[in-house]
């Protein structure tokens, strides 16, 4: 007999930035899908992801635990195999545990050149089921599924000589035997890919496929990956062309601030040369814009066909869906790309949560962390706990009660930590304890002002680091070796401090 309890899907993208949403009031993106899900269930508009860098991100996601405890504090490491995982207590409970597309939570080695024969360590972490394929700029590298199906429609060598010559890195590439020069961070090129390959729109029709195909009598845990939005910004021409006309409003163009003499200049300088902010005009701004909503779209609509899909099995309303993105992504605000940085666009996370039947549909504004959305999960679940989480559940938001919101949560990557209150945010160099910034968030939205060194906050300073910063830096630190692979320093290029 089959079980009745709930299945639940994670629809979990890559640097989608949690304000691009209509839902949310902007003007620009267009997400009917999306916005469908957050009106019948809840949007929480204050979730924080723990690492603004995507293996620290997603490692906590998975450990519900902070980046100090876990280790994963770049993209060159990857969760302890013994470590326990939300998985876990999910597979105890009864649950099949399926991840399809992009999971990013341990390092692609050259010893296991297929996603198909590193399912093990998936396997370790809590999934009975692997479809994985790795992130865009591996795909060449690590074969799985999706090179397959590029194969299968003589697709593949076009895309491995497209990824090559956008590998970050500066210099120059080896294109189809000849040399040719390195993208900028900046650059948008449609991709030589029809729609239907596109990385994100396979993976959609996988998921698909999967809700037809599956006829186990136990619940499903469904993980689905889109890699998408991150760059590079390749999006379908159809879709970027939705956005050729649409005015797009840019943010703020100050550069980020830190005492000259501290630890913190040096990062913020090395995050702007990343980002090519000295070459990143307003129209280029704008045009990165164009590809990422593009991209928004994209997966917005392939969000519809696996809601379309749940439908026509009859078990949409026996489905908890959360959508959510593992970081967020700056898209020029303060002269800056990608993340890694603790900016509001960088470590604020989209969290949609649409009960099995839906609600009426409503936003949270209190501080919830990423990590409770996979406590969430486990107590829909009916599983039990996550040794040393910190994750609490959200259930509470979606009866007459009231839910959990936090006082205060913490981010961190890259040597460097942030913690957010409801109005302060101060940023802190972990080895050394100095703060570098300090935004009053009520006062000062865009982050402008860094108050770090101001007189009239030095009480609050003195208050977050005795109240927030020291518990989190008491908090017992895991070390873990860097995995010095090839395929992992192509990684490390591709993402880190990014």
């Amino acid at each position: 007999m089959a079980d009745a309890r709930p299945n639940i899907i994670v629809l979990m993208s890559d640097h989608h930035r949690a304000d691009a949403f209509g839902c949310a009031g902007n003007p620009v993106a267009q997400t009917p899908n999306l916005d469908r899900l957050a009106s019948q269930g809840v949007r929480f508009a204050r979730a924080y992801c723990q690492g603004p860098v995507c293996m620290p991100a997603r490692a906590s996601f998975l450990t519900e635990r902070y980046v100090r405890e876990h280790g994963v504090d770049d993209n060159n490491r990857q969760v302890a195999p013994d470590m326990p995982t939300f998985l876990h207590p999910l597979r105890e409970a009864g649950y099949h545990t399926a991840n399809i597309g992009k999971m990013h939570l341990y390092a692609y080695t050259t010893d296991e050149p297929d996603t198909r024969i590193a399912a093990h360590r998936l396997q370790v972490l809590g999934f009975d089921e692997s479809h994985e394929l790795p992130a865009q700029m591996v795909v060449p590298l690590v074969a799985s599924e999706y090179s397959d199906y590029l194969a299968e429609h003589g697709l593949l060598e076009l895309y491995k000589d497209w990824v090559d010559e956008r590998t970050p890195g500066g210099g120059e590439a080896t294109v189809g035997g000849r040399r040719v020069p390195r993208k900028p961070e900046w650059h948008t090129e449609v991709s030589p890919l029809p729609a239907h390959a596109y990385i994100d729109a396979w993976v959609g029709a996988r998921t698909e496929r999967w809700i037809e195909e599956y006829t186990g009598d136990a619940p499903f845990f469904l993980w689905t990956g889109f890699p998408g939005p991150h760059n590079p910004w390749d999006a379908p021409q159809e879709y970027v062309d939705r956005y050729r006309d649409v005015e797009i409003p840019l943010g703020s163009r100050s550069r980020p601030s830190a005492p000259a003499d501290g630890p913190g200049a040096a990062f913020f300088a090395k995050r702007a040369e990343n980002s090519g902010s000295d070459e990143l005009t307003e129209e280029r701004i704008r045009e990165v814009a164009r590809f990422f909503y593009a991209s928004v779209t994209l997966i917005d609509e392939r969000v519809g066909g696996i809601i379309a899909a749940l439908e026509r099995r009859g078990v949409l309303e026996n489905t908890w869906i959360l959508y959510t993105t593992d970081h967020g992504e700056m898209l020029g605000e303060h002269l800056l790309l990608g993340k890694g940085v603790f900016y509001e666009p960088s470590v604020g996370v989209p969290l949609i949560v649409r009960p099995p039947g839906g609600m009426a549909g409503r936003v949270e504004e209190g501080i919830v962390a990423h990590i409770d959305a996979p406590a969430t999960i486990r107590a829909i679940a009916g599983a039990g706990p996550v040794p040393e989480s910190h994750g609490e559940s959200l259930l509470g938001h979606f009866s007459a009660g009231a839910g959990v919101t936090h006082e205060v949560t913490y981010t961190e990557n890259l040597g460097f930590m942030a913690a957010i209150t409801a109005r302060y945010k101060l940023v802190v160099h972990v080895e050394s304890g100095i703060p570098v910034q300090l935004f009053d968030l009520q006062e000062d939205a865009a982050e402008d002002h860094n108050l770090v060194d101001d007189p009239a906050h030095a009480a609050t300073r003195a208050r977050m680091l005795r109240d927030y910063v020291g518990s989190y830096l008491a908090l017992e630190r895991a070390d873990l070796p860097a995995v010095p692979t090839r395929v992992q320093m192509v990684m490390g290029r591709a993402h880190r401090g990014r």
